[in-house]
């Protein structure tokens, strides 16, 4: 039975809301729909039927109607004597009695509910802290969905799962909590899934207001995914709200992350007052040798990119002699890659660099239960707080490749062979197309992927480019011991002769490696950990001297010195080569003249240059190998 203090109770909850909001000059009574949705907006709406709808989320009603009866929050600010007061009081002994069946009728705008019938009822449900509300539900959609590109997602979200309490606060939440969750975007969920979910949502919720959620700004979606992003499903599902708890309080950091309106501090070059030391010795502080491991996910014998990292430890190694210590693991995915880090830990390295975006979760989870080893990845565009973020900005070679094509192509199309569409990549074809029309206004470039599946690689791209007439051709940089002979790299002229090179994008590991160490034994790493609250990614160029190019003797001596000119302009910061006019495929316009894009707009970028033909490949399109660096890191086609 009710007890009949229970809406004096309310009522002072309702009158404190009302005050507070008169206090902050906001209106204090509910929201009412039809004053902010235009008539035709209200036509374009959809029946969804009877479901349960997140208490919280239901904030005001449809129309004018009694909304002075309620406060912002719902509860009651009718006198005590009035009969609305005796029927609140009804429907409270009802609730307790037998529970509150009659579903209420409601519209959902940009994921809020709207109540038409049953307002007392909510009130009463929100009264008594009941998580949802069982609800005949309408959505209405805004006329202006496109600014809303959260609630987009989240339609596509709900049309698959038919779970409407999960919510984000920034883009992408929902396409990458589902793959966490192994499934990809639009695959619709079982009943055993939703159920499973919910099950694993509400206790991570119960474990995150229990750790203060309250105090931040982020939502239950953005700690989960955060929590998901280093512990895994798994875990959460078969894991006590108590054991959630000390897990959330290691990763508090990347959680309050979520609040800053930019959470990513991208360090473009190494501080001045590091870079004029890279020549010294590398000083022994202590007698005790520094270990750093390199942890790789694959062979240098199969893969050109980890024989282009071992070459970087090798050159660290020979450049500190005795005063470190290195070691590399190889094939890490073959087994469990967090026992290969921790494996490396065990051994002694406080300092561990993991050579692939693939290697990322792994790498963060090592960080979050081994705080005293640094953890790198080698990736950019990642927001974590735990570990730190490595890149070079390759896009400044590709730029005067580019140029060196265009010039050489005599008014013929030129090819771009590409492996991953991860940030970086899509930058390098970008600037690569941009440099071919800096030589010829008129030049196109033909891209082709060399990570498809069912394909041949890079000898399958190039087969198909070849097809198409294309005789220029930008690939792969980086080669492997057993590479075959005859493969194209860096900017390649195929003649009937063979092929010949025209010039190769420098990727100098060593460089990076030795001023990452240095800056290790100084410290200077350790106080720009401390000095920022945002995740730390190193995204250095040619003025760092981590990016370079080398150059044939087959380039006519105008396009060298050109190209030379170029290489000099960049490493001075004087050369952009993301500099407006820049237009995307189909006329859109990225940034007009004299404007420059930021390097968070370059790492972001998901787009192609207008003069690019091709596509940034779909999810199906890709191999097995392909989609485990994509669905970590990776741009897909929208």
């Amino acid at each position: 039975m009710a007890d009949p203090s229970d809406y004096r109770s309310a009522l002072k909850l309702g009158q404190r809301s009302f005050r507070r909001a008169t206090s902050q000059g906001r209106y204090p009574y509910l929201p009412v729909l039809d004053d902010f949705v235009s008539s035709e907006e209200m036509a374009e709406r959809a029946h969804l039927g009877l479901m349960h709808i997140p208490t919280e989320h239901i904030v005001g009603t449809r129309a004018v109607g009694r909304t002075t009866a309620f406060a912002r929050n719902f509860m009651p600010l009718m006198p005590e004597t009035s009969e609305f007061a005796l029927k609140w009081e009804r429907l409270c002994e009802a609730h307790l009695d037998e529970g509150i069946r009659d579903p209420v009728k409601a519209y959902e705008y940009l994921n809020r509910y709207y109540v038409e019938e049953g307002n007392k009822r909510v009130s009463v449900l929100k009264y008594f802290g009941a998580p949802s509300v069982y609800a005949n539900v309408t959505r209405v959609l805004p006329a202006d969905l496109e600014d809303h590109p959260i609630y987009r997602e989240y339609l596509e979200f709900y049309a698959a799962t038919r779970v409407n309490y999960l919510e984000f606060s920034r883009p992408g939440g929902y396409l990458r909590i589902q793959e966490l969750l192994g499934k990809r975007p639009g695959t619709r969920w079982t009943e055993e899934d939703r159920l499973e979910f919910e099950g694993a949502f509400y206790s991570f919720r119960a474990a995150f207001e229990a750790e203060g959620g309250a105090d931040v700004d982020a939502t239950i979606g953005d700690a989960m995914l955060a929590y998901l992003e280093i512990f895994g499903y798994s875990t959460l599902r078969t894991e006590t709200i108590a054991q959630t708890r000390i897990k959330l309080e290691k990763i508090w950091e990347e959680i309050v992350l979520v609040e800053e309106e930019q959470p990513v501090d991208v360090k473009l070059t190494p501080e001045e007052s590091d870079a004029k030391h890279l020549s010294v010795p590398f000083i022994k502080t202590s007698p005790k040798v520094l270990k750093v491991a390199f942890i790789h996910d694959e062979t240098p014998e199969l893969s050109g990119w980890t024989y282009g990292h071992e070459l970087g430890r090798e050159y660290a190694q020979q450049v500190f002699q005795d005063a470190i210590e290195t070691s590399a693991y190889f094939d890490a995915l073959d087994g469990n890659p967090l026992e290969v880090i921790e494996r490396a830990i065990g051994d002694g390295c406080t300092m561990v660099f993991t050579t692939s975006p693939r290697l990322l979760p792994a790498s963060l989870t090592a960080a979050v239960e081994h705080p005293r080893a640094t953890i790198f990845n080698c990736s950019i565009n990642q927001q974590h707080r735990y570990i730190r973020t490595y890149y070079p900005r390759m896009y400044e070679a590709k730029f005067i490749a580019g140029i060196i094509a265009g010039a050489l192509a005599g008014g013929e199309d030129v090819g771009y062979i590409c492996n991953y569409p991860i940030p970086g990549q899509l930058a390098g074809i970008n600037a690569f197309a941009l440099g071919a029309a800096c030589a010829n206004p008129f030049a196109k470039v033909r891209l082709e992927w060399s990570s498809l599946k069912d394909e041949k690689g890079v000898q399958g791209a190039e087969e198909r480019l070849v097809a198409q007439g294309i005789s220029i051709i930008s690939s792969q940089d980086q080669t492997s011991l057993a590479e075959r002979d005859g493969a194209a790299f860096g900017l390649t002229h195929l003649t009937p002769g063979g092929a010949v090179n025209l010039a190769q994008p420098m990727w100098y590991w060593g460089s990076y490696y030795e001023t990452l160490i240095r800056r290790s034994q100084d410290k200077s790493l350790t106080a720009e950990y401390r000095t920022t609250s945002r995740a730390l990614n190193y995204f250095w160029g040619m003025s760092a001297g981590v990016v370079g190019m080398r150059y044939s003797s087959e380039i006519p001596d105008a396009t060298m010195k050109l190209a030379k000119m170029l290489e000099h302009g960049i490493r001075a910061g004087l050369l952009k080569p993301f500099r407006g006019p820049l237009t995307a495929q189909g006329g859109r316009e990225i940034i007009p003249v004299d404007e420059a894009l930021s390097a968070r707009q370059i790492i972001n970028m998901d787009w192609l240059n207008e003069n690019v033909i091709g596509a940034i490949p779909a999810w199906d399109e890709l191999s097995d190998f392909a989609k485990a660096t994509v669905g970590i890191a990776g741009v897909l086609a929208g």
